[in-house]
């Protein structure tokens, strides 16, 4: 090697890890509809619709405890065990998001899915949907780390799985939580937009948490993945 040359780490020692719900999945309008209709059925009279959507990204039983503080309400273990079960119901017939399939297909990075759901909700949506093919066993849950998003415990747990350091992984996430959790990981990440659930005013709200990058279609994910491949691999020591 010449002097002043770069070394670079090849691309098989980078990953993609994509958030499920609202990246993979186009479930969060559905499951945030099933929030509100069944805190109205319990809740009559409350305004529960401007409260719960701010909090989508986080695990549901953190979404109903802060709805349920907010608006000086009240629900029982066995209220958010129904809750979470209707919510997952629903979010299981969602179609996947517009372009992912040849999206990953392009994507030549080892990949892995990092939910704040429960494992055998995320396995059993990307069975139905056949994403589970890109991602085999390489799934990070949050029943599975001692913190959800926005903490970065299962950002850590999949570069750990990988045998990366966080700076080697990228991702993509929807949600404010989801963001920060990543950029607490130390990891790049970018914001997607185009779910059903998303709107222009989460542009900001994401670059805010840390997103280097927000984007509306997932057409332009190979080429995003291939920009940060490069200044990745020209980066590594």
């Amino acid at each position: 090697m010449t002097a002043g040359a770069e070394m670079v780490a090849p691309a098989n020692r980078l990953a993609l890890i994509c958030d499920c719900d609202g990246v993979l999945i186009d479930s969060e309008a559905v499951a945030a509809r099933m929030l509100v209709h069944e805190l109205e059925a319990r809740w009559p009279g409350a305004d529960v619709e401007p409260v719960v959507l701010p909090l989508l990204g986080l695990r549901i039983e953190r979404v109903l405890q802060d709805a349920a503080t907010q608006l000086g309400k009240q629900l029982g273990s066995d209220d958010i065990a129904a809750i979470r079960h209707a919510v997952e119901a629903a979010a299981l017939q969602a179609p996947v998001v517009d372009g992912i399939e040849a999206a990953l297909a392009q994507v030549p990075l080892v990949k892995g899915c990092a939910s704040n759901s429960f494992r055998p909700y995320v396995e059993a949506v990307l069975a139905r949907t056949g994403l589970a093919r890109f991602f085999g066993e390489h799934l990070f849950c949050a029943d599975a780390v001692p913190n959800p998003k926005p903490a970065p415990d299962v950002y850590l747990a999949a570069a750990r799985d990988f045998g990366l350091a966080p700076g080697a992984c990228l991702v993509v996430e929807d949600s404010v939580a989801g963001v920060s959790a990543a950029a607490a990981a130390g990891m790049a990440v970018l914001g997607f937009i185009g779910g059903g659930h998303a709107s222009d005013a989460q542009i900001d709200r994401l670059h805010a948490a840390g997103a280097r990058h927000v984007f509306d279609d997932m057409r332009e994910l190979p080429d995003l993945v291939a920009q940060w491949t490069l200044s990745a691999t020209a980066a590594a020591p």
